[in-house]
């Protein structure tokens, strides 16, 4: 099968770029990238000297027609909605990274990202979270990849949320996240001088992902969710570790929680629980597709502490869409994406 990065410069992009290239189904046939237009790949980013003899191409979906047979838009927000909506009209699976579908209420994307650039096509996409929405995916023509951060939180949260054990109000979620999750900006906060030996929280109770957790956590609840959502910068390069604090609903005892979070996610082949007692490692989690979670109960104050480590650009961005695109035709759900993180 053969597939389309667009905006394969960027490091989900990239990440997109060694998943297909190691996936005995897929075929890299396109890579798109506005700056680096006209450069062979391999030229442009050593590590993929010997892998591909692609070169770069301006962002011109109608060109794909013909082409290929899905296409990766690994593209900003707000940016992303057109190329998503021409990809479509050529009839090309469509797999968005970005935001702009992921949302179910309009007036909501426009309070959090301004004006959509592809009405027509909002509300189509089917939300890329496998262990939500497994069946919808296996018929979809066009998937919103969920947010890295909303994948950590989600994870660990919903199987809670389902059960009833925990309140739907006051949740409060605490991620930390490697400087890859902001792309390539050239930012002071960004810079190796400024981070190294540092962290800081930002966008406190503000960011555009806090919506979207709260539209998955509230149709997994059954009823309104409301959380405070704080993320942190952390001098590391991938990854994401996520702590959701809920109050409990009555008693739960620490062998309860461990039991509702291991049947939720005992079949599912990405999601790791771990033993009673061990916390998830962003070291286990890098460069893989895999989402490990766990939970404590606070027997002090009753509270349900939900924990996630993923790494931000695979199982939060590039993998997981992969992942649904092995859903959609069929194969293995892990083909291409059973890689052990690298130790050390």
């Amino acid at each position: 099968m053969k597939v389309a990065v667009v905006g394969a410069s960027g490091y989900t992009g990239l990440e997109l770029v060694r998943i297909v290239l190691r996936h005995p189904e897929l075929e890299l046939a396109v890579v798109t990238s506005e700056q680096r237009a006209g450069q062979p790949a391999g030229e442009c980013f050593p590590a993929l000297r010997g892998l591909t003899d692609l070169k770069f191409e301006a962002n011109d979906p109608a060109s794909l027609a013909g082409r290929v047979d899905a296409a990766f838009c690994a593209l900003p927000h707000s940016a992303s909605a057109p190329t998503v909506a021409a990809v479509r009209k050529a009839g090309i699976l469509a797999f968005d990274i970005s935001a702009d579908f992921r949302l179910r209420d309009m007036a909501t994307y426009q309070q959090w990202y301004g004006e959509h650039k592809a009405p027509e096509f909002f509300g189509q996409a089917v939300y890329g979270m496998p262990e939500i929405y497994r069946e919808e995916i296996k018929g979809a023509e066009m998937i919103a990849a969920p947010g890295c951060y909303p994948t950590g939180a989600l994870l660990p949260m919903l199987p809670f949320l389902r059960a009833g054990v925990v309140e739907t109000q006051g949740i409060f979620v605490d991620s930390k996240s490697g400087v890859s999750g902001a792309g390539r900006s050239l930012q002071d906060g960004f810079l190796f001088a400024e981070l190294d030996g540092n962290s800081h929280a930002y966008k406190v109770a503000a960011h555009r992902h806090m919506p979207e957790m709260e539209q998955e956590a509230s149709v997994a609840a059954g009823e309104a969710v409301t959380l405070t959502f704080v993320p942190y910068l952390i001098p590391t390069i991938r990854g994401i570790v996520t702590s959701v604090l809920m109050r409990g609903r009555g008693s739960l005892a620490p062998e309860a929680a461990h039991e509702i979070l291991a049947s939720a996610y005992a079949d599912e082949p990405f999601v790791r629980v771990l033993p009673p007692g061990e916390t998830p490692r962003l070291q286990s989690v890098k460069g893989t597709n895999y989402c490990d979670v766990g939970v404590t109960v606070d027997e002090h104050t009753g509270g349900v502490v939900a924990l996630s480590a993923i790494d931000n650009l695979v199982k939060g961005s590039g993998g997981q869409a992969v992942q649904c695109l092995n859903l959609m035709k069929g194969w293995p759900e892990t083909t291409g994406l059973t890689e052990m993180a690298p130790v050390p």
